[in-house]
């Protein structure tokens, strides 16, 4: 009998469908061993010698594999083919206490039946440098998080941690945070006129193009400057003096790498990077795709076959290539794995598999498969045009108008892999027209600051820089959230918390190394030179350990905690001494303080507030405006506060009575609940950000995601909303009406 150990229960599932009785399949649920919890597990002072222990979840695990490994004829590995695969084998082997006779190692980039009979005809040894690649990337985090972290409780707060990945995502993080909050908006206007063809009596929009026969920024063109063309062009006459028109061709992207993978499931499905590879594991493990942490683009003679016999079948010649498009990884690091993650069978098609899987794997699967097949398919074909329209005003100044657009003349690889494009059918005019001038329109617009990452911008930064590897985007963004250095906004997107900026900054003046973006790339690339065996694994770690000690033990002497986290006041009294309460920042955020400490360690919430400071000229004015104002529950007076989601009231006798109450904006009418028809729908907060609901609740639970605007749908009379995109749509998703 042979046994062969996989990672995953459900690997070992879908294998097991493909061997004989002669082969038990186990699995090692991930690691066996690892660095222990509680100590760094690293002999410093002996060349970087790690100590590995057996988690006690796992021993169980190991005593099942010890006594299958005893009866089996021969111990095969197979778990993943990447680095990480690489050390769990290694791990396994030694734990094991196997032979290297008795031991074959196996790699494959898909769970099928001839991808295992493969792998089983050719096996090899357990790759030192793979193993040593990531013993490498394991001690070197080690070392950083087991001192850094320290330091940052001592200095900073408690509970806090730092790695050498996540420390310079945060940095990317924060900086963009700063971008925006440093963003100035510029004003500046838009000109265009409406025409009128009479030979075909159409009418059409035509945009300023060229200012009196020169090009212009689009910041050229003011209040003052818009307003005195709209008077200069009052009267002008237009003529279509040129009309441009070609065939344009839009190829299919690339197959999916893990990175590109994630940014399209991110953009199209809105899932996180850990939610798309945690999907992708499982198609992976059912045998659905091939192996997901990828920087390869190459795709198997075997699957390009497949695709197009497929789509001659399916949709004709027509969407078919007569040579099969290749693809060559660019990066000069696309090592960890053979080909790009697609479909291990064309054949089956989403609809195929759609009763096999959730609703979520359905769709990213859909994804990889439309993806993929795409690749293999001709361009679509656009005919684009553009009617440039010369208007020559009264003072014979002549400036230049373009209406532009594109119709789809060949569908090409969209039949598969939908897109996004824009079609506008320009009318039939004629070169030398002269066309009717019926309005001028002007419109004013700003600048807008960059946007905060979404998963799949910063993965794209982090590549960009040559920050991580396939397998480490996904954690790395998973453990910024989970240890509350950022937080995602309403719209998904990554924000820095608090503790993230005072920590980045810390880091940045005084560890600059960690949070290097060249550096850590160029360790990236030590890595890589560990795993194709043109580097030891020692004197990578000791090049960077020494100087990283010596600083941090000189820090602990030139840094104070005062200078990191210097306090703010604040108008409140401790209810408990009465001493003045001040704010601090901890690992959660800002919160206040009792300033007796350590006499008296009171501490409270701050309710989401960014400031209690009260000179604000905004709180001021509503302080003045709501004076008087008693509690509904305690009779005490309400106060004004400014939280997380702008200025509410709360009452004075906090914490005894801790009723808030949302200030109202001016002039907002009052909606009446068209559930319950008595409560009237008002505005509240949740973790998710603000929504719009019934003041009866619990009796009512009527709810929006929207603001009511107070008016309803003409077509099923529900209300109608304004969503984010500040669009007025039907509170019914079923309805679909948009104004």
């Amino acid at each position: 009998m042979k046994l062969i150990i996989v990672e995953s229960p459900t690997k070992a599932k879908t294998i097991s469908k493909f061997l004989n009785k002669d082969y038990q399949i186990e699995s090692s649920f991930g690691h066996v061993r690892d660095l222990p919890a509680k100590e760094m597990g690293i002999d410093i002072e002996n060349n970087f010698e790690p100590k590995y222990v057996t988690p006690t979840k796992a021993k169980k695990t190991v005593s099942t594999l010890k006594a299958a490994a005893t009866k089996a004829d021969e111990v095969i590995l197979a778990s993943d083919e990447d680095r990480e695969g690489e050390a769990i084998a290694w791990h396994l082997a030694q734990v094991l206490k196997l032979k290297p006779e008795k031991t074959q190692r196996i790699v494959f980039h898909e769970i099928t039946k001839p991808a295992i009979l493969e792998a089983l005809e050719h096996p090899r040894f357990i790759k030192q440098s793979l193993v040593d690649a990531q013993q490498a990337r394991r001690i070197l985090d080690r070392l950083v998080g087991y001192e850094l972290s320290p330091f940052l409780w001592k200095k900073v707060a408690k509970g806090l941690s730092a790695g050498r990945v996540q420390s310079v995502a945060i940095r990317l993080i924060v900086e963009r945070e700063r971008e925006i909050l440093a963003f100035d908006a510029k004003e500046y206007w838009t000109v265009a006129i409406k025409l009128n063809s009479e030979h075909n009596n159409t009418n059409f929009q035509a945009d300023l193009f060229r200012l009196n026969g020169k090009t212009f920024d689009k910041l050229d063109i003011s209040a003052e400057k818009a307003e005195e063309l709209k008077n200069e062009l009052k009267g002008a006459t237009c003529n279509i003096i040129k009309i441009e028109q070609k065939n344009v061709s839009k190829n299919p992207g690339n197959p999916f790498t893990t990175s590109t993978l994630q940014q399209a499931a991110n953009r199209m499905l809105g899932f996180s990077a850990k939610q798309t590879m945690t999907l992708a594991q499982k198609l992976y493990e059912q045998g659905f795709i091939t192996y997901m942490r990828t920087d390869s683009l190459n795709l198997s003679p075997q699957f390009l076959n497949d695709a197009k016999d497929y789509l001659q079948a399916t949709l004709g010649k027509d969407y078919t290539l007569e040579e099969p498009r290749i693809f060559k990884t660019k990066g000069k690091n696309a090592q960890e794995a053979h080909e790009a993650v697609r479909p291990t069978l064309v054949a089956n098609t989403p609809d195929n598999i759609k009763d096999k899987v959730d609703k979520s794997t359905f769709r990213l699967y859909q994804l990889i498969w439309q993806r993929s097949v795409a690749t293999q398919m001709p361009a679509a074909k656009f005919s684009a045009s553009a009617i440039n329209t010369e208007a020559t005003c009264t003072n014979d100044v002549k400036h230049l108008f373009r209406t532009s657009g594109q119709v789809l003349l060949f569908d090409g690889y969209l039949k598969i892999y939908p897109e996004k494009t824009s079609e506008q059918q320009l009318p039939q005019l004629k070169e030398g027209e002269e066309v009717k001038l019926l309005d001028i329109n002007t419109e004013q617009h700003s600048t807008k600051p960059p946007a905060r990452y979404s998963d799949a911008g910063l993965v794209k930064e982090l590549e960009k820089y040559g920050i991580g590897r396939p397998s480490t985007y996904a954690p790395t963004i998973n453990t910024i959230l989970t240890r509350n250095y950022v937080e995602r906004g309403d719209d998904k997107r990554l924000k820095p918390t608090d503790i993230a900026l005072v920590v980045n900054d810390l880091l940045v003046e005084h560890f600059n190394k960690i949070v290097d973006y060249n550096f850590t790339a160029g360790m990236e690339d030590d890595l890589d030179a560990v795993a194709n065996n043109e580097k030891t694994w020692q004197p990578v770690i000791a090049d960077f350990y020494h100087d990283f000690h010596d600083n941090l033990e000189k820090k602990y002497e030139d840094i104070k905690k005062s200078d990191i986290m210097p306090e703010e006041k604040s108008n409140e009294i401790c209810d408990k001494c009465k001493s003045p309460m001040i704010i601090k920042t901890g690992r959660y955020g800002k919160f206040l303080a009792c300033s007796g400490y350590p006499d008296c360690r009171n501490i409270k919430k701050l309710n989401g507030e960014t400031t209690v400071k009260q000179d604000n000229p905004e709180v001021k004015a509503l302080q003045e405006k709501y004076k008087g104002t008693n509690c509904d529950k305690c009779g005490a007076e309400m106060i004004v506060r400014s939280g997380k989601y702008g200025p509410f009231l709360a009452c004075s006798a906090y914490p005894k009575c801790k009723n808030i109450k949302n200030i109202e904006e001016d002039g907002a009418k009052k909606i009446t609940c068209p559930s319950c028809k008595t409560g009237n729908i008002v505005k509240k907060f949740s973790k998710r950000g603000a929504f719009y609901a019934c003041d009866n609740y619990p009796d009512c639970k009527n709810a929006y995601w929207g603001k009511p605007t107070g008016d309803k749908c003409p077509d099923c009379e529900s209300l109608l909303i304004q969503d984010k995109e500040g669009q007025i749509v039907c509170s019914d998703k079923g309805c679909g009406y948009k104004k």
